[in-house]
């Protein structure tokens, strides 16, 4: 019983890992790929709805520096140009009434910096998730100390492995933070 709630615990870090894998793989890198842009959102006037871009269309990147969308139903062209265009990626999609082509600029020095802040910004804020979980479960072992399901040893040992995962898991947090900011820093 004591055990169930390490493995919640780990569950729960485990998603805040998944949530910064797919923060960082929105973060440019300076070669195209389908997941820069997939998950914008696309206000689509006709539909009366926002959808994300990988709703809209098939996304492929030909080669290193070139993203093309070829959209489901071509009265959205319109629409997805201007979503990119807004999304704030210095993107300059260019249409030719069937499918989208979107060149990727070189990345300058300045961007790569303020991309490498960014993924700064995603590492820590997925550590803190990591030590909410931690100080969540921290609180359940010891209410459950408190009401008698656990004694004193339990706790400590259960308050050890706890620390040991969070330990692990700022520690891959750490990782997947510096090997993208290589990615980016790589020219």
């Amino acid at each position: 019983m004591s055990d169930d709630y390490i493995k919640e615990a780990n569950a729960d870090m485990a998603k805040s890992m998944d949530q910064l894998k797919r923060e960082l793989v929105g973060v440019r890198t300076g070669r195209a790929t389908p997941a820069l842009i997939e998950h914008v959102q696309v206000e689509v006037a006709s539909y009366g709805s926002t959808m994300a871009l990988k709703e809209l269309g098939g996304i492929s990147a030909p080669d290193a520096r070139l993203l093309i969308i070829n959209p489901w139903d071509k009265g959205t062209i319109k629409d997805i140009e201007r979503a990119i265009a807004v999304a704030g990626m210095g993107f300059n999609p260019q249409s030719d009434g069937v499918i989208i082509r979107i060149p990727i600029p070189a990345l300058t020095g300045e961007r790569r910096q303020q991309l490498v802040k960014v993924v700064k910004q995603h590492v820590e804020e997925a550590k803190v998730r990591v030590r909410g979980v931690r100080r969540d479960y921290k609180a359940l072992l010891e209410e459950a100390e408190d009401e008698g399901d656990l004694t004193e040893d339990q706790l400590k040992k259960l308050l050890e492995k706890l620390q040991e995962s969070t330990d692990a898991h700022v520690k891959l947090v750490d990782e997947m933070g510096a090997k993208k900011e290589k990615e980016i820093l790589d020219i």
